[in-house]
């Protein structure tokens, strides 16, 4: 079976088959998304939130970034393996972008990157590409930028500001990205968006239109703590089993019923005989 890739993205838009993403951490996860024939795997910068604990991505490092890709990357010999670029591995300068994304790429074994934000990144975009790194761009809801925002919010519900999402699309486009995620946007723009890019756009949360969809693992099985958006469907609660199944574990034990003899291992009683 030939790895998926950024020709597997440009085909699908090509004969408007739809795209299908998810993210993941760690290697036990990845093994059965990519064995159940996802295009790409994203290693996202939300692993701060879901895997790390934290409040944000922005607290998320280099090297955070760096061991879950690898560790996901070992999972995926069918689809692609995309890592975000964390907060501040990009924005500073054009080397400091080659010189993370190139760690990710090598240490990490991804296949592409993800950076947020449009024109003030199109020379990141345009370096990486002419190095030989694909890169999936990101507009919308940012949260890298979450303490500019001010909070998660839908983007471009104002003429301006969807004239400044279709103008930024196009951007990253022109700069050389292979494939456009569209956070949060309301649904009619981003089909109008997708409609106007020559490359694929992936929606989270931004309607049925875009060319393929995103979600956080986590989320769509039910696994995640506390605020869920609007956009989840939890496909299975798998995260109500997991519970359901620790209660009965830590039931068993305590009452003496597991382990029981099925699960134990055996040795004749001459051996203990011979002990006393």
């Amino acid at each position: 079976m030939t790895k998926k890739s950024v020709l597997t993205f440009r085909k699908k838009k090509r004969e408007a088959q739809k795209i299908t993403m998810l993210t993941a951490y760690d290697y036990t996860m990845a093994k059965l998304i990519n064995d159940s024939g996802v295009d790409a795997v994203l290693v996202g910068d939300s692993l701060g939130n879901v895997m790390l604990g934290h409040d944000d991505t922005v607290s998320v490092t280099l090297d955070d970034m760096l061991r879950h890709c690898l560790a996901v990357s070992r999972a995926c010999d069918n689809a692609m393996v995309v890592v975000d670029m964390p907060f501040m591995s990009y924005q500073v300068s054009v080397e400091d972008t080659l010189r993370n994304a190139g760690r990710l790429m090598k240490e990490g074994r991804a296949n592409a990157v993800k950076l947020e934000g449009g024109t003030r990144v199109c020379p990141q975009i345009h370096a990486l590409v002419e190095a030989g790194i694909p890169v999936m761009a990101h507009l919308g809801l940012t949260p890298q930028s979450i303490n500019t925002f001010g909070g998660y919010k839908v983007v471009g519900k104002t003429k301006e500001k969807a004239e400044e999402l279709l103008s930024e699309a196009l951007a990253v486009q022109e700069a050389g990205a292979f494939a456009l995620v569209l956070e949060c946007v309301p649904d009619k723009l981003a089909k109008l968006i997708s409609q106007k890019l020559q490359i694929p756009t992936i929606g989270i949360g931004s309607g049925a239109g875009c060319d393929g969809q995103i979600l956080v693992a986590q989320d769509m099985l039910g696994m995640t703590h506390g605020f869920s958006p609007k956009f989840v469907k939890v496909f299975a609660p798998v995260g109500d089993t997991i519970k359901n199944a620790i209660t009965d574990y830590i039931h068993e034990v305590e009452n003496g019923t597991y382990p029981s003899e099925e699960y134990s291992y055996s040795v004749g009683d001459e051996i203990l005989d011979s002990l006393y």
